[in-house]
Formats: structure tokens, sequence, C-alpha cells
């Protein structure tokens, strides 16, 4: 009788936080509100509550913050030394006689940057270069703004900043070869879809009108071409030399300073790393807050969830396949912070797989990931989309038709990769 109350007041609280999430409640309350709720319900002693949910999944994380702090800041640096703004010019002048081909290499600089930039100030800081450079070619605004979104998502399957930040979900999953592999074929993929969409939109954009933007003075600075591979120096020193991504983002941070003469004076370098610093931890000052929270929550899920393994282990199909095909079918719940968000009522749906031990680590990853990147790379209540609508002055029905069913494709493909690689 018990089990049955707990049970049901689980569901109860899981449907609430679900519809707050959807609706656009502030994240970091409400997982906050579920951590303390799961711990009740679930009877977790509050000795073992202090230490074991709110305490040492908390200080556990701090590597995680590392990691995206300095995300943050190598994506700002990138943007104010002006090796972002130089690399986007050498395409705009490409633009004007090709203005299809020059989108392609728009998004592929876009995942080239944030395959190790991360934040939405480093999204903006970027955004406000590209935006007005396709605009000024003639691509549709929908069309731009679906360009920039699915190509940071591609991106961020190989983001190790990313990576490690759902990494609280699936104990045992690593930054290695067998991830990797999976990773860059998935980014592939993604950005052949990305490549597809534009090929799709190629008449409008030839025939589309040119709209001259004013760009924020002091943004792009002309700087050397050899610049233009420090994007890619943080994963490549992580193949390559097995490095952590927080050394190899430090060293293609300060190559990035060396490279482009902010190191000539000491006082000039002190002041570029202080203010560069300054705002890219203030662009994720709030984010860090809600994931040290989450933290709380998922380990009050696992705590709480282990009493109904047996429930759930009857409940969930135990056939791989059968549960990529199920997923592909309803990946949009990923939108709107749904049931298939990590970032949103997903993080107890991954609790609850988890919970089963039904699956490995690494299928598992794959399974959630997929539909939470494609919630990343086109869902309105991700702050970087958010912020690229609103910067185009685009309706959210026309950024949603626009963007859903190429990120549907891309889903259905990859959940088929992490099938097969997972």
């Amino acid at each position: 009788m018990g089990t049955a109350i707990t049970g049901i007041l689980l569901i109860a609280t899981f449907i609430g936080f679900v519809v707050y999430a959807m609706k656009g409640g502030n994240l970091t309350v409400g997982f906050l509100v579920m951590a303390v709720a799961w711990t009740i319900i679930g009877l977790v002693p509050l000795n073992v509550a202090v230490k074991e949910i709110f305490t040492d999944p908390v200080l556990g994380y701090g590597k995680t913050a590392l990691y995206i702090i300095l995300g943050s800041w190598f994506g700002r640096v990138l943007v104010d030394t002006g090796i972002a703004g130089s690399i986007s010019r050498r395409t705009q002048k490409i633009g004007k006689n090709a203005p299809v081909f020059a989108t392609i290499l728009i998004a592929w600089i876009t995942a080239l940057i944030f395959s190790s930039a991360y934040g939405v100030g480093s999204a903006i800081a970027v955004g406000v270069i590209l935006f007005p450079i396709m605009f000024s070619m003639g691509v549709p605004r929908r069309v731009a703004v679906s360009v920039f979104t699915l190509s940071i998502g591609a991106a961020m399957y190989i983001n190790p900043v990313l990576f490690n930040q759902f990494t609280v979900f699936f104990k045992g999953v690593k930054w290695n070869d067998h991830y990797l592999r999976f990773g860059f074929v998935a980014a592939a993929i993604q950005m052949i879809i990305v490549m597809a969409m534009i090929l799709f939109y190629a008449r409008k954009i030839r025939h589309g009108q040119p709209e001259m933007i004013a760009e924020e003075e002091g943004e792009v600075q002309e700087v050397h071409w050899i610049t233009y591979i420090l994007p890619v120096v943080p994963v490549a020193m992580s193949i390559f030399f097995k490095w952590d991504a927080i050394p190899a983002l430090l060293l293609a941070t300060l190559l990035a300073f060396a490279m482009t003469g902010n190191m000539k004076t000491y006082k000039g370098f002190v002041t570029m790393m202080n203010d560069t610093a300054k705002t890219a931890i203030g662009d994720i000052a709030g984010l860090l807050i809600m994931l040290l929270v989450l933290t709380m929550f998922q380990s009050a899920a696992v705590h709480t969830m282990g009493q109904f393994t047996s429930l759930f282990k009857s409940i969930i199909p135990n056939n791989r396949f059968l549960l990529v095909i199920i997923m592909m079918v309803i990946a949009p719940l990923s939108y709107f912070r749904g049931p298939l968000m990590l970032y949103g009522a997903g993080a107890a749906t991954a609790a609850i797989f988890t919970a089963t031990g039904m699956f490995p680590p690494y299928f598992l990853y794959g399974l959630l990931v997929v539909p939470t990147m494609m919630a990343v790379s086109a869902d309105i209540t991700q702050s970087w989309n958010l912020w690229s609508v609103e910067y185009a002055g685009l309706d959210t029905k026309t950024f949603l038709l626009t963007g859903l069913p190429w990120a549907w494709i891309a889903t259905a493909f990859n959940l088929v990769v992490a099938y097969v690689l997972m």
C-alpha cells in the first residue's frame, strides 16, 4: 500500500513538473522543488539526503562547472579577438556571387566555432556577426535562423563542454574513442541535413532580397588566417593527444590571445583576459546554478526510483531497436522542456531508465541525448534559439515550422546511429 501511494505521488509530481517546464517555468526553481519533493516522497533519511542528495552531487560537479566556464570563455575570446569575425568576413566575399554556397560555408563555420565554444553569450556574439552577413546575401530570415541554430546543435555532439554536462545523467560514459565515433558521425549527419535544408531553399536564397543591417562596432577585426584553426584545437588535442578538455580549452584560449597580438603588453593582456572572463562567466552564471540544482534532483530521483525498478522493467521494452523506433516517433516530446529533454522533465526520464539497469550507459546516452539535441537545435526554449528568433524578428510558429522537420529527420538518423555505434 505504501509503495502504491509513493508511486501515485511520484507520477503526480512528475506530471506537474512536465507541465511547469513546458509552460516556461524557471528550471532552477523546478528542479529544487522536485529534489525536495522526491526526497520526502521517497522517505530518504535526513542524514542520507543531506549528504548524498544535497552535498556530494554538487561538490562532485565542480569539474564539469570548470568545463562550462572555460568553454564559454573560449567562445568569448574567439569573438573579442576578432577570429570569429574574420572567418565570417572572408565568407561574406564569396556570398556576393554564390549565396547558396556561402550559406553552406556559414553553417560549417558555425559548427566549427561551436565544436569547442559554448554558451548563450558566445552564440549571441557570433550571431550578431553571421546574421547580418546572411541577410545581406538575401537568405530569408527564417532560413538563416534555422541554419544557425541547427549548425550549433550539430556541433554540440562533439562539444566537450556539453558532453561533460550530460554525464551527470549517465554514469560510466566517458569522453573517449567509443563516444567520439558516435559524436562525429552524429554531428556530420546533422550537418548533411542542414546542407539539404539550404539546398531545399536554394531558389529562395538566390532570389532573396538583400538586407543591409548595421553590425555592432568593434566586433570584427582582421587577423591572420592561421588563427582559423583555433576553434578545433581543443577537440583535436582531446582526440590525438588524449588531453582532458580543461587544458585543451585553456591552451586554445592562450593561443588565441597570443596569435592575435593581445599578449604584446602585460597590461593589455591582463585587461583583455579579465574583460573576456568576466563577460563569459556572466553569460553562464544562471546556467551553472541550474545545473548544480539539477544534480540534486538527479540524485533524489535515483534514490527514489530504486523502489520501482521491477515495475519499470515490466513497462519499458527491452528490445533496443523497438525502443529506437518509439523514440523516433515521440522525439518532439523534447520540445518545451518536455519528458525527453534532459534540461527539463527528461531528467526524471533519464533517472527512470538508469534505475532499471536494462541498458548499457552508452546506449542510454544516445537514446536520450539525441532527442535532447533536437530541442537544442530547434526549440524556442533553448536560450540561443530564443535570442536568434528575437534578433531576426520572427514569430515562434514560423521558427518551429521551419526548423522542426529538419531537426526531426536528423534525429531519426542519429537514433539509428546510436543503435549501431553505442
